[in-house]
């Protein structure tokens, strides 16, 4: 028991930082800085546009304005699943306000696995190991939930949908 104290510690401490830390380019051309989000929850979510579950975008720009102002939901196109976001930026920016009227922020293209894992993803997984939870980055459309003080709070499968009751009961 000892020992896995110390090593719960001990990651702790390495993965330092907070969400608010963060900030990475968006679609649009502009900084995405998570400190702008301080005192709203955050859904972050690896997004691509050739998946099984790409409608998912539909209920994820429903969920972003039925909570607008307290909550952002951030979208992150990954290529990292059976190739299903091959699109440039600008092309994934069209897709996704053209076909689902997307206007949550949405990142730029990252790696969400692998070798080549963006940062801030890295931290996700990390504060998910350190709280127990499953790592969502399983497939497309993972979701991270972080709260108003930028802890991670709730992680879920990408078969879980974004207007689920597992989702909704941590908005109202």
């Amino acid at each position: 028991m000892k020992t896995i104290m110390i090593s719960l510690l001990i990651a702790a401490t390495l993965s330092g930082g907070s969400i608010y830390d963060f900030k990475v380019e968006g679609l649009d051309g502009n900084n995405i800085d998570f400190s702008k989000y301080k005192g709203q929850k955050i859904l972050i979510v690896n997004t691509a546009s050739k998946c099984g579950l790409t409608p998912q975008f539909e209920g994820l720009e429903s969920l972003y304005k039925k909570y607008k102002g307290k909550l952002v939901i951030i979208g992150f196109p990954a290529n990292n699943f059976a190739g299903q976001e091959p699109r440039t930026n600008s092309e994934i920016q069209e897709f996704c306000k053209q076909n689902y009227g997307v206007t949550f922020p949405m990142a730029d293209k990252v790696s969400v696995k692998g070798d080549d894992t963006h940062a801030l993803y890295k931290y996700l997984k990390e504060q998910a190991t350190l709280k127990g939870f499953d790592d969502p980055v399983i497939w497309n459309f993972g979701k991270f939930l972080i709260n108003e003080n930028g802890e991670l709070i709730a992680t879920f499968s990408p078969k879980v949908k974004p207007m689920s009751e597992e989702i909704l009961k941590y908005l109202n």
